[in-house]
């Protein structure tokens, strides 16, 4: 990673967590160059960066200013927004909503083409994710959960469809950790990715997508009630 690149990533963190928030200008390129102690070309190449994503937009004359994340046009910087620490109710929906376009017709696609594999896997990451909560290990509990919708998704045997989730199973892992370490979440997951398998299992593309659509419902619920809500 260059250094443009890697200040750009350090001022979207900083964007994210709130640092610099919405409607507000970033530092001046003097001030930027000196608190990183990189050069003013650094800074502008780096800005530049966050520009080409709609993060930010220049006002003449006035500086640098943080552009809403629903105006962002680039997807890695909109998930890892949405599954930040602190993100907003408005931006972690929006996440649910996307994943559900896509999941939904993949679990109801997996149903008709998954092979004896897929669901051999899906069982054995579901038997994670139970060992996992009974043990209270939230890294093996996101590994295995991020895992099971992968496979949902190589089970729908057609290759452009984990290319699709691939971003959002990258970038979920952080959200993923702070949703995860609420037992009562990791209970309603674990019972929704059971009905889920079982689904897949019996072959019905129906029954399969309504248990996709019930797992999300439950997830944005309890991303609502146990995180949202929940913060200061």
């Amino acid at each position: 990673m260059s250094l443009p690149e890697e200040l750009a990533e350090r001022l979207l963190g900083a964007i994210i967590d709130g640092t610099h928030p919405p409607g507000v200008a970033l530092p001046s390129e003097s001030e930027l160059a000196e608190q990183f102690s990189v050069s003013r070309l650094t800074v502008r190449e780096a800005v530049k960066a966050l520009r080409v994503q709609n993060v930010v937009r220049i006002q003449r004359g006035r500086g640098t200013y943080v552009n809403p994340p629903a105006q962002w046009t680039a997807l890695d910087p909109m998930i890892r927004a949405a599954t930040a620490p602190r993100s907003s109710r408005v931006v972690s929906e929006s996440l649910i909503d996307a994943r559900r376009l896509l999941e939904v017709g993949a679990a109801e696609l997996a149903a008709v083409k998954r092979t004896a594999t897929d669901l051999a896997q899906l069982r054995e990451q579901l038997q994670d994710m139970q060992s996992a909560a009974d043990t209270d290990d939230v890294e093996l509990f996101v590994a295995a959960d991020i895992a099971f919708h992968n496979t949902v998704m190589q089970a729908t045997g057609n290759a452009f469809i984990p290319l699709m989730f691939e971003p959002f199973g990258r970038l979920l892992v952080e959200g993923r950790r702070e949703t995860s370490s609420v037992r009562e979440i990791r209970a309603n997951a674990i019972e929704h990715h059971t009905r889920i398998l079982h689904a897949l299992e019996s072959g019905d593309p129906a029954t399969a997508r309504q248990a996709m659509i019930d797992h999300l419902a439950q997830t944005s619920e309890d991303l609502r009630t146990h995180v949202i809500d929940k913060r200061p």
